[in-house]
This record gives structure tokens, C-alpha cells and sequence, in this order.
């Protein structure tokens, strides 16, 4: 999270029973599938999105640039490639860079993740570390594969990432997606979205000591603001102490739960 400055003020906590639907015999198909949820997972769990924060994207949105909506461009990501989205779930839009730099078999010919129509996902080259050149990958970001039938890229430009899937699925609506946290007993559809704030947030920094306690910090027109939270009694729960620009400032804690 640290560097963001497009933040949507919303952080990190870790998902509840959260399952990656990888289907382990993969059929190809000739349609390219959309659908404003995870499309895939990296190796080290960690959910992924198409590059947009917009919503749901149609198959006509799959053919231009959506720079409005491009959560690189509006500096919405951290360096790592990942911010939380409107579930306070971590997941990346863009090639997850610090994720590939920890992996012992880092190169081209690794794996960094599957897409959930069971193809794998890899890194800007070909596997044998030849280029990609312009126009090779399809509008998914993928190409044939010899092992596979399949594979998806990551790209310097736009879609950066796997912006939809070429592979059968057997229902789009069960791609996972992390729902809004609630209070205790509450379930009206959870805590409200954050506001990115006009022009972005200065100074964001996030911290997690060994108690699980975590913090996320940040300047907005020269005003400190803060979102901390740390494990409550209750199981999957988790108290929380926020003074956000959402909030227009003010101070409110509370118990929420996954």
C-alpha cells in the first residue's frame, strides 16, 4: 500500500475462506470473458484484477484504453502493483513486481500466476526469453503455448495484465470477489466505500507490527489522516480507529467483521 496517491481510502485485511476456482484441464474458447471480479491468482495467493477500477468492463471496453479508469495512470497503485479494493481485499491490476522479485525462480520461464480458466500467466518475454513483439498478444494479453494450448502476459502498456479470459468458464458470476466488512449482527451491505480524495493523498505509508496492529498514514492539503485497525476478540473482527478525508475528517472507531 505505501506510495499510493490515488488512494480510495479503503485498507487491507485478510480475506475469509477465500477459494482460487483454477480449473486443472483448461478448454480454450474463441470468446473473450469479462466480469468486474478476480480473473486469476498469483503464485503467492494473492488475487488478480484487470488493470481498471471502473466496474464491470463489456467485451467492446476490452478494445480501447480506458485511461480514465487505469489504475496505474492515476497512481492508485502501490510499487508492488496492488492496492485494496472496495472489500479492504489486497489484490494486484498490473504485474505484481515485488511479488516476481521474492520468487527464488525468477526469469521468463516462471510462472508468476493462473487465471481462473486454468492457464498460466507470465511475465513480459516469452518463456524462452525472446520478445513479444507489438501485436502478438490478443486483446486477453495471452497466446498459444506448446505446454499449455495457452498463456497470458504480463505487458509494459496497457492492459499491463490479463484483462479477460479466453478459456471456458463455467459460470463468470462465481469469479470470487471479497465483499464489504459489516458490523457485528449488521449485514446491510457492509461499510461504505472511500472517496478518493481530489488530487490525490501525499506521504501514504503502511505498517503492520508483530500484534497485527496496522496502520496506514497519509497527508491530504497539508493534514494528517489515518486508518488503523487490530484484531478484536471476536474472530475475523477487527477494531478499527479512522480519521479519513471521506469523513471530512472526523474520528470514528468500531468493530467490523469478514
Amino acid at each position: 500500500m505505501t506510495g499510493i496517491v490515488g488512494s480510495n481510502e479503503q485498507i487491507p485485511v485478510p480475506a475469509k475462506d477465500y477459494s482460487a476456482p483454477i480449473p486443472l484441464k483448461p478448454v480454450l474458447g474463441t470468446t473473450p470473458q469479462t466480469r468486474d471480479a478476480a480473473l486469476g491468482v498469483a503464485v503467492n495467493g494473492v488475487p488478480i484484477y484487470d488493470y481498471t477500477g471502473g466496474g464491470e468492463m463489456t467485451v467492446e471496453d476490452l478494445y480501447h484504453t480506458q485511461a480514465e479508469h487505469d489504475t496505474l495512470q492515476t497512481e492508485q497503485l502501490d510499487a508492488c502493483g496492488g492496492h485494496a479494493g472496495r472489500g479492504n481485499d489486497y489484490h494486484y491490476h498490473v504485474k505484481p513486481t515485488c511479488m516476481i522479485d521474492q520468487m527464488k525462480n525468477k526469469g521468463d520461464a516462471a510462472i508468476i500466476g493462473w487465471a481462473y480458466d486454468g492457464f498460466p500467466i507470465y511475465g513480459d518475454n516469452n518463456p524462452d526469453g525472446s520478445h513479444i513483439a507489438l501485436d502478438v498478444l490478443d486483446v486477453c494479453n495471452g497466446q498459444p503455448d506448446a505446454n499449455f494450448g495457452y498463456r497470458y502476459h504480463t505487458s509494459v502498456e496497457a492492459p499491463y495484465i490479463i484483462q479477460c479470459l479466453m478459456g471456458e468458464v463455467p459460470d463468470m458470476r462465481d469469479l470470487p470477489r471479497v465483499a464489504p466488512m459489516d458490523a457485528p449482527g449488521w449485514f446491510g451491505g457492509g461499510q461504505e466505500s472511500g472517496v478518493p480524495p481530489l488530487g490525490g493523498v501525499q506521504n501514504l505509508v503502511f505498517t503492520q507490527d508483530a500484534t497485527g496492529k496496522r496502520s496506514m498514514d497519509y497527508t491530504y492539503k497539508g493534514e494528517a489522516y489515518y486508518m488503523r485497525y487490530t484484531p478484536a476478540t471476536t474472530p475475523d473482527c477487527y477494531d478499527f480507529e479512522t480519521k479519513t478525508v471521506t469523513d471530512g475528517g472526523e474520528v470514528k472507531t468500531g468493530e467490523y467483521c469478514r
